[in-house]
Protein backbone atom coordinates (compact mmCIF):
# COMPACT_ATOMS: atom_id res chain seq x y z
CA UNK A 1 0.00 0.00 0.00
CA UNK A 2 2.78 2.43 0.89
CA UNK A 3 4.51 1.86 -2.43
CA UNK A 4 1.21 2.34 -4.24
CA UNK A 5 0.05 5.65 -2.83
CA UNK A 6 3.55 7.12 -2.60
CA UNK A 7 4.15 6.21 -6.25
CA UNK A 8 0.84 7.84 -7.16
CA UNK A 9 1.93 10.96 -5.27
CA UNK A 10 5.30 11.46 -6.95
CA UNK A 11 4.21 10.21 -10.39
CA UNK A 12 1.21 12.54 -10.42
CA UNK A 13 3.49 15.38 -9.30
CA UNK A 14 5.81 14.65 -12.23
CA UNK A 15 2.84 14.51 -14.59
CA UNK A 16 1.51 17.79 -13.34
CA UNK A 17 4.91 19.48 -13.37
CA UNK A 18 5.15 23.21 -12.95
CA UNK A 19 2.30 23.88 -15.42
CA UNK A 20 3.31 27.48 -15.95
CA UNK A 21 2.73 28.20 -12.27
CA UNK A 22 5.09 30.40 -10.32
CA UNK A 23 6.70 27.99 -7.87
CA UNK A 24 8.75 29.48 -5.07
CA UNK A 25 11.49 27.58 -3.29
CA UNK A 26 12.13 30.30 -0.75
CA UNK A 27 11.73 29.64 2.96
CA UNK A 28 8.06 29.82 3.89
CA UNK A 29 8.36 31.73 7.14
CA UNK A 30 7.99 35.48 7.32
CA UNK A 31 10.55 35.69 10.11
CA UNK A 32 13.69 33.78 10.98
CA UNK A 33 12.02 32.42 14.10
CA UNK A 34 9.18 30.99 11.98
CA UNK A 35 11.68 29.11 9.82
CA UNK A 36 13.48 27.77 12.89
CA UNK A 37 10.25 26.44 14.40
CA UNK A 38 9.20 24.89 11.09
CA UNK A 39 12.62 23.25 10.81
CA UNK A 40 12.25 21.75 14.28
CA UNK A 41 8.77 20.51 13.41
CA UNK A 42 10.14 18.97 10.21
CA UNK A 43 12.73 17.08 12.25
CA UNK A 44 9.84 15.60 14.22
CA UNK A 45 8.16 14.61 10.96
CA UNK A 46 11.29 12.73 9.90
CA UNK A 47 11.55 11.08 13.32
CA UNK A 48 7.91 10.01 13.00
CA UNK A 49 8.43 8.64 9.49
CA UNK A 50 11.44 6.53 10.44
CA UNK A 51 10.22 5.42 13.85
CA UNK A 52 8.83 2.01 14.60
CA UNK A 53 11.23 0.51 17.11
CA UNK A 54 8.47 0.58 19.70
CA UNK A 55 6.80 -2.35 17.93
CA UNK A 56 9.93 -4.25 16.92
CA UNK A 57 9.76 -6.56 19.93
CA UNK A 58 6.09 -7.24 19.25
CA UNK A 59 6.94 -8.27 15.70
CA UNK A 60 10.02 -10.29 16.65
CA UNK A 61 8.00 -12.17 19.27
CA UNK A 62 5.95 -13.71 16.46
CA UNK A 63 9.05 -15.13 14.70
CA UNK A 64 10.05 -18.71 15.63
CA UNK A 65 13.34 -18.71 17.54
CA UNK A 66 15.66 -21.49 18.69
CA UNK A 67 19.21 -21.45 20.09
CA UNK A 68 20.44 -22.83 16.78
CA UNK A 69 18.44 -20.37 14.69
CA UNK A 70 17.61 -17.26 16.72
CA UNK A 71 14.97 -14.86 15.49
CA UNK A 72 17.41 -11.95 15.39
CA UNK A 73 18.76 -13.19 12.03
CA UNK A 74 15.60 -12.85 9.93
CA UNK A 75 14.55 -9.86 12.04
CA UNK A 76 17.73 -7.99 11.16
CA UNK A 77 17.20 -8.69 7.46
CA UNK A 78 13.58 -7.62 7.75
CA UNK A 79 14.55 -4.32 9.36
CA UNK A 80 16.98 -3.54 6.54
CA UNK A 81 14.35 -4.31 3.91
CA UNK A 82 11.72 -2.31 5.80
CA UNK A 83 13.84 0.84 6.00
CA UNK A 84 14.85 0.47 2.36
CA UNK A 85 11.18 0.37 1.39
CA UNK A 86 10.48 3.39 3.59
CA UNK A 87 13.24 5.32 1.80
CA UNK A 88 11.92 4.26 -1.61
CA UNK A 89 8.46 5.47 -0.61
CA UNK A 90 9.31 8.77 1.04
CA UNK A 91 12.36 10.23 -0.71
CA UNK A 92 10.83 10.53 -4.22
CA UNK A 93 7.71 12.10 -2.72
CA UNK A 94 9.81 14.61 -0.78
CA UNK A 95 12.07 15.68 -3.65
CA UNK A 96 9.56 15.58 -6.50
CA UNK A 97 6.76 17.06 -4.41
CA UNK A 98 8.95 19.99 -3.46
CA UNK A 99 10.01 20.44 -7.08
CA UNK A 100 6.40 20.50 -8.28
CA UNK A 101 4.85 22.70 -5.58
CA UNK A 102 7.73 24.47 -3.88
CA UNK A 103 7.13 25.94 -0.45
CA UNK A 104 3.35 25.71 -0.93
CA UNK A 105 3.30 21.92 -0.79
CA UNK A 106 0.81 20.66 1.78
CA UNK A 107 1.69 18.39 4.69
CA UNK A 108 -0.33 15.78 2.81
CA UNK A 109 0.86 16.06 -0.77
CA UNK A 110 -2.37 14.49 -2.04
CA UNK A 111 -4.11 17.73 -1.05
CA UNK A 112 -1.69 19.66 -3.26
CA UNK A 113 -2.36 17.44 -6.28
CA UNK A 114 -6.12 18.12 -6.43
CA UNK A 115 -6.39 16.42 -9.84
CA UNK A 116 -7.01 14.04 -11.45
CA UNK A 117 -9.69 13.50 -8.85
CA UNK A 118 -10.07 9.78 -9.46
CA UNK A 119 -6.36 9.17 -8.97
CA UNK A 120 -6.22 11.25 -5.78
CA UNK A 121 -9.29 9.41 -4.48
CA UNK A 122 -7.68 6.05 -5.26
CA UNK A 123 -4.47 7.08 -3.48
CA UNK A 124 -6.46 8.13 -0.42
CA UNK A 125 -8.22 4.78 -0.44
CA UNK A 126 -4.84 3.03 -0.47
CA UNK A 127 -3.86 5.17 2.53
CA UNK A 128 -7.00 4.07 4.38
CA UNK A 129 -6.29 0.39 3.71
CA UNK A 130 -2.68 0.85 4.80
CA UNK A 131 -3.62 2.63 8.03
CA UNK A 132 -6.24 0.03 8.95
CA UNK A 133 -3.57 -2.66 8.87
CA UNK A 134 -0.63 -0.75 10.34
CA UNK A 135 -2.75 0.75 13.12
CA UNK A 136 -3.27 -2.71 14.58
CA UNK A 137 0.49 -3.27 14.76
CA UNK A 138 1.41 0.11 16.23
CA UNK A 139 -1.44 0.06 18.73
CA UNK A 140 -0.72 -3.47 19.96
CA UNK A 141 1.61 -2.39 22.82
CA UNK A 142 -1.07 0.03 24.01
CA UNK A 143 -3.75 -2.65 23.77
CA UNK A 144 -1.58 -5.02 25.81
CA UNK A 145 -0.87 -2.38 28.45
CA UNK A 146 -4.52 -1.41 28.90
CA UNK A 147 -5.72 -5.02 28.98
CA UNK A 148 -3.02 -5.99 31.48
CA UNK A 149 -4.00 -3.08 33.71
CA UNK A 150 -7.68 -4.02 33.46
CA UNK A 151 -6.97 -7.62 34.46
CA UNK A 152 -4.33 -7.12 37.16
CA UNK A 153 -5.38 -3.83 38.73
CA UNK A 154 -9.13 -3.62 38.14
CA UNK A 155 -9.48 -7.43 38.45
CA UNK A 156 -11.58 -7.82 35.32
CA UNK A 157 -11.85 -11.29 33.86
CA UNK A 158 -9.82 -11.86 30.68
CA UNK A 159 -12.23 -12.44 27.84
CA UNK A 160 -12.92 -11.74 24.22
CA UNK A 161 -15.44 -9.12 25.28
CA UNK A 162 -12.80 -7.29 27.34
CA UNK A 163 -10.44 -7.18 24.37
CA UNK A 164 -13.24 -6.01 22.10
CA UNK A 165 -14.34 -3.30 24.53
CA UNK A 166 -10.82 -2.03 25.23
CA UNK A 167 -9.73 -1.92 21.61
CA UNK A 168 -12.96 -0.43 20.32
CA UNK A 169 -12.90 2.29 22.98
CA UNK A 170 -9.27 3.11 22.26
CA UNK A 171 -9.86 3.34 18.51
CA UNK A 172 -12.95 5.50 19.07
CA UNK A 173 -10.97 7.85 21.32
CA UNK A 174 -8.13 8.23 18.83
CA UNK A 175 -10.67 8.79 16.06
CA UNK A 176 -12.31 11.54 18.11
CA UNK A 177 -8.96 13.21 18.79
CA UNK A 178 -8.00 12.95 15.12
CA UNK A 179 -11.25 14.56 14.00
CA UNK A 180 -11.09 17.24 16.68
CA UNK A 181 -7.44 18.19 16.09
CA UNK A 182 -6.87 17.56 12.36
CA UNK A 183 -3.44 19.17 12.21
CA UNK A 184 -1.46 16.47 10.43
CA UNK A 185 1.93 18.16 10.18
CA UNK A 186 1.93 19.69 13.64
CA UNK A 187 0.89 16.46 15.33
CA UNK A 188 3.53 14.49 13.44
CA UNK A 189 6.22 16.94 14.47
CA UNK A 190 5.12 16.95 18.10
CA UNK A 191 4.65 13.23 18.61
CA UNK A 192 7.58 12.34 16.38
CA UNK A 193 9.87 14.03 18.87
CA UNK A 194 7.99 13.61 22.12
CA UNK A 195 6.79 10.01 21.83
CA UNK A 196 8.68 8.20 19.08
CA UNK A 197 12.20 9.63 19.28
CA UNK A 198 12.88 8.13 22.75
CA UNK A 199 11.73 4.61 21.85
CA UNK A 200 13.31 4.69 18.41
CA UNK A 201 16.55 6.62 18.71
CA UNK A 202 18.10 6.59 22.16
CA UNK A 203 16.42 4.27 24.67
CA UNK A 204 17.44 1.16 22.65
CA UNK A 205 21.00 2.52 22.52
CA UNK A 206 21.08 3.11 26.28
CA UNK A 207 19.82 -0.43 26.90
CA UNK A 208 22.43 -1.79 24.47
CA UNK A 209 25.25 0.02 26.26
CA UNK A 210 24.06 -1.27 29.64
CA UNK A 211 23.58 -4.89 28.58
CA UNK A 212 26.29 -5.48 25.98
CA UNK A 213 28.90 -3.07 27.38
CA UNK A 214 30.80 -2.55 24.12
CA UNK A 215 34.44 -1.49 24.18
CA UNK A 216 34.72 2.04 25.52
CA UNK A 217 35.48 4.57 22.76
CA UNK A 218 35.08 1.83 20.15
CA UNK A 219 33.00 2.22 16.98
CA UNK A 220 29.85 0.70 18.51
CA UNK A 221 30.26 2.81 21.64
CA UNK A 222 30.57 6.04 19.64
CA UNK A 223 27.69 5.20 17.29
CA UNK A 224 25.35 4.47 20.18
CA UNK A 225 26.28 7.70 21.94
CA UNK A 226 25.82 9.59 18.69
CA UNK A 227 22.29 8.18 18.36
CA UNK A 228 21.59 8.98 22.02
CA UNK A 229 22.61 12.61 21.60
CA UNK A 230 20.64 13.03 18.36
CA UNK A 231 17.62 11.30 19.91
CA UNK A 232 17.67 13.50 23.01
CA UNK A 233 17.93 16.63 20.86
CA UNK A 234 14.96 15.44 18.78
CA UNK A 235 12.96 14.75 21.93
CA UNK A 236 13.62 18.24 23.29
CA UNK A 237 13.47 20.36 20.13
CA UNK A 238 10.94 18.70 17.81
CA UNK A 239 7.95 19.02 20.16
CA UNK A 240 8.68 22.75 20.41
CA UNK A 241 8.40 23.10 16.64
CA UNK A 242 5.38 20.81 16.52
CA UNK A 243 3.59 22.77 19.24
CA UNK A 244 4.36 26.04 17.45
CA UNK A 245 2.86 24.59 14.27
CA UNK A 246 -0.24 23.41 16.14
CA UNK A 247 -0.77 26.81 17.74
CA UNK A 248 -0.37 28.60 14.42
CA UNK A 249 -2.76 26.23 12.63
CA UNK A 250 -5.31 26.45 15.45
CA UNK A 251 -5.62 30.24 15.29
CA UNK A 252 -8.11 30.17 12.43
CA UNK A 253 -9.52 26.70 13.05
CA UNK A 254 -13.18 26.09 13.80
CA UNK A 255 -14.13 22.70 15.17
CA UNK A 256 -15.87 20.31 12.75
CA UNK A 257 -16.26 22.94 10.04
Amino acid sequence: MSLTYSTVAWAASVGRGIEGRVVSYELRGEKTSDNVFMFLSALGDVAFAYAGHNVVLEIQATIPSTPEKPSKGPMWKGVWVAYLIVAICYLPVAFIGYWAFGNQVEDNILLSLEKPMWLVAAANMFVVVHVIGSYQVFAMPMFDMIETYAVKSIKLKPSTFLRFAVRTTYVAMTLFVGMTIPFFGGLMGFFGGFALAPTSYYLPCIIWLIIVKPKRFGFSWWMNWFCIIIGVLLTVLSPIGGMWTLIKQAKNYRFYQ
